[in-house]
């Protein structure tokens, strides 16, 4: 290559400096550094370091980024006895579904963020066997089978952990593909209910996180990481601003707000039902009146003038840090302006600042807490919100609406009144005694003063 001088430059000091072009041989044509299918990440360095564990497999290696690792081989002889069942169910043979896999050899690699030195027969095979493994696997788990995975509770629950990590995954279209393949000659046949679609097989294997299990997913999954998400976001999330801070859940409380769990609900589908009386009428809230008569909450209308934050319950387990980890690294590689799960965590971090707010917060059952201590909860929450690079949330009016709450005085007058005076039914009780009994006394010492004067007009 021909060094070329560029027009003269100035340094620092107000010399020319001549330019020359660097003798580096650049091909006309190079990879692009992502392609567009790409959709499987390497967890980024900053998140990794946080807790690596999260993010690596303990039983199950899918796909190239774990694969041939040596404390994973156990269950590379399970995937061989998985295949050699499969044939036989579906009477293919081995050579037909790996030509499935080698036709869309290029664009199943291209969905990796990373390349990988694996031969085409090598990268066929484990595809072939990884992909499957998951569909003898799903097929198991909805006949009910009793084999050596779901003989085992907890070697089923350490695999559906394994295959929802974010570097653990093939793409979800080989896996239709190959499915569809297989059974294509049973859809008229009533020897297997194959035809239900491979999104219903996989849901009703990660049914634990399938809350809604009717709903529609109107979007292409495209891994497993990616269709749990979808299972926590309702459809209708919209980011709108930047979401700055929220008062904590225990501050939250003394102004007189209610949290309530709400069964049957996707995860991050949070509201705050909007009630114009009581926005500009706080005295109208008849917490009072419910907490001291629960029999009452019968009556919609009751129900309703009371400042409620509708809360999905938050399970926190052993396994959720994992999981909400790899959820967070998908949006951050994927989703960076639809990144909800981390619109999330975010928002907890704002509601849980200490044990107090989590205790708050199981007390009310909108945290089940089965870590058993509630700072080791807090402090999760707090670790979980690092590193992540939040644009737009799809909290920030729930946010501002709680923040309105919490800063209009009326409402924490109400909520002191409520909590002092009408706790529980016998201290209600006893203050509306009390009043009563404070209104014939104030009656018994003005009864003289209106008689007498009463006699004088007569």
């Amino acid at each position: 290559m021909e060094n070329r001088v560029y027009p003269a430059a100035s340094d620092p000091n107000g010399k020319e400096v001549e330019l020359e072009e660097l003798a580096i041989d650049i091909p006309l044509a190079l990879e692009p550094a992502q392609w567009p299918e790409c959709c499987i990440y390497r967890i980024p360095k900053k998140l990794r370091r946080v807790n690596k564990e999260a993010y690596i497999p303990k039983l199950v290696s899918i796909g190239p980024f774990h694969h041939r690792q040596d404390e994973l081989k156990n269950m590379e002889i399970q995937k061989l006895r998985y295949l050699r069942e499969f044939c036989y169910r579906t009477r293919k043979k081995q050579e037909r579904l790996a030509s499935i896999i080698e036709e869309n050899e290029v664009k199943i690699r291209h969905c990796y963020s990373e390349t990988f030195e694996l031969s085409s027969k090598e990268f066929v095979n484990m595809v072939l066997l990884d992909g499957i493994f998951i569909i003898e696997l799903f097929l198991r788990t909805r006949e009910k089978e009793n084999d050596y995975i779901s003989s085992q509770p907890w070697l089923r629950t350490g695999i559906i952990h394994d295959l929802i990590l974010l570097e653990n995954q093939l793409p979800f279209f080989v896996l239709e593909e190959l499915y569809m393949f297989a059974f294509d000659d049973f859809s008229s046949s009533n020897h297997l209910e194959e035809a239900a679609p491979l999104v219903k097989l996989s849901r009703n294997f990660f049914d634990y996180y399938d809350r809604q299990q009717e709903s529609i997913i109107g979007e292409e999954v495209k891994h497993f990481t990616d269709l749990i998400r979808y299972l926590l976001c309702p459809p209708d999330l919209h980011p709108t601003q930047h979401l700055d801070n929220i008062y904590f859940a225990t501050k939250l409380d003394k102004a007189g707000l209610k949290f309530k769990p709400v069964e049957k609900r996707r995860l991050l589908d949070i509201k705050f039902p909007k009630n114009k009386c009581l926005k500009y009428c706080p005295c109208f809230d008849f917490s009072w009146l419910l907490a001291c008569l629960p029999c009452l909450k019968c009556f919609p209308w009751l129900k309703s003038m009371q400042r409620v934050l509708e809360v999905p319950p938050f399970e926190v387990d052993g396994n959720t840090e994992a999981l909400l980890r790899n959820l967070i690294a998908m949006e951050q590689c994927h989703y960076p302006s639809k990144a909800y799960i981390c619109n999330y965590v975010l928002l907890l971090d704002y509601l849980i600042d200490t044990k107090k707010d989590v205790a708050l917060l199981v007390d009310k059952k909108v945290i089940v807490n089965k870590l058993g201590s509630n700072a080791t909860v807090a402090t999760l929450i707090d670790k979980l919100g690092q590193h992540i690079v939040e644009g737009k949330s799809c909290y920030y009016d729930l946010g501002r609406e709680l923040n309105e709450h919490y800063d209009y005085p009326l409402n924490h007058i109400v909520a002191s009144l409520t909590s002092t005076y009408f706790h529980n039914f016998w201290r209600g009780t006893a203050t509306v005694v009390g009043v009563i009994v404070l209104g014939f006394t104030f009656w018994g010492f003005l009864r003289p003063f209106v008689i007498k004067e009463s006699s004088i007009y007569g």
